[in-house]
């Protein structure tokens, strides 16, 4: 099935645990590139986390975030650091000395000095499963919105696609036909200079022009390749990269087509396939 790479996913949990809140943001990227911000009581839990990640998501930037809120109980609760309380009061006490009318000091001012309070963390090992679990809970939300959003891209693909083939295949029946008028063009040339000219080695010249200017083997690339962007589009896995390389291929078919514009329609044909073909890589670059 073909994914987008840009979604995002938010779970958030609340247990005996703590309060868990998991945010995941996926764009488009040539590699798979995840990175996670997490609380630091946490960072142990770092491997098995993009692990996670990676067994479920193949190409793209990933940007996870964790926070994580312990609950505050009895056997878990807040512990003062006395020492680091006295030593500030000291240090304040001292200060205050020398200002005239200090404002008394503020207990609540205390207890945010970074060490005053310390909380139990939690053991990682514990709660470790129950985060792996909602993380795979978020996952389950990335995913599916990078699966809605890569079928509107494959809706998009294949309607450029069809397009493209339709007018591959108005030329193909055409050839013939504008390979004979290229002919009696250049037969027509020839008369115009009114001098005396071997026949048969100007029939000879013209099949050879006729030939450089033949594009029936381009355009049963292009139709190929076409087809095998429809294919591809059908597969479960993901098909980003095989699909860029197609439009490469497609692009350069197009390219020959315009080089060999001895005929308008040739030129018009090259100028629309390159337009088509541009689309479907502008959105292609965001498939998985």
């Amino acid at each position: 099935m073909t994914a987008s790479m840009t979604a995002f996913g938010r779970t958030e949990y609340d247990g005996d645990a703590g309060h868990i809140i998991w945010e995941i943001r996926t764009v488009n990227h040539r590699y798979l590139e995840i990175s996670l911000r997490l609380p630091e009581e946490l960072r142990n839990l770092e491997s098995r986390i993009r692990e996670q990640i990676s067994a479920r998501i193949s190409r793209g930037k990933v940007d996870c975030t964790l926070r994580f809120e312990a609950v505050i109980s009895g056997s878990q609760g807040l512990t003062i650091n006395p020492d680091l309380v006295t030593a500030l009061l000291e240090s304040a006490n001292t200060i205050m000395t020398s200002i005239p009318e200090p404002a008394p000091i503020n207990a609540i001012d205390i207890l945010r000095w970074p060490g005053v309070i310390t909380q139990k963390t939690p053991d990682p090992e514990v709660i470790g499963k129950l985060l792996l679990e909602q993380l795979d809970k978020t996952l389950d939300i990335v995913l599916d919105t990078r699966r809605r959003e890569g079928e509107k891209l494959r809706t998009i693909v294949l309607e450029r696609c069809d397009s493209a083939l339709a007018l591959v295949r108005e030329i193909k029946r055409r050839l013939p036909e504008i390979m004979s008028l290229m002919r009696e063009k250049l037969l027509g040339r020839a008369q115009e200079l009114e001098m005396d000219l071997d026949v048969e080695r100007l029939e000879q010249e013209v099949l050879l022009l006729a030939q450089k200017y033949d594009v029936a083997e381009e355009m049963d690339r292009l139709e190929m390749h076409i087809v095998e962007v429809r294919c591809v589009l059908d597969s479960d896995e993901p098909v980003g990269r095989r699909l860029d390389f197609l439009m490469q291929e497609l692009n350069r078919e197009a390219n020959t087509l315009g080089s060999k514009s001895a005929h308008y329609d040739y030129s018009n044909a090259s100028v629309e396939l390159k337009v088509l073909i541009e689309q479907m890589r502008e959105q292609i670059q965001n498939i998985e």
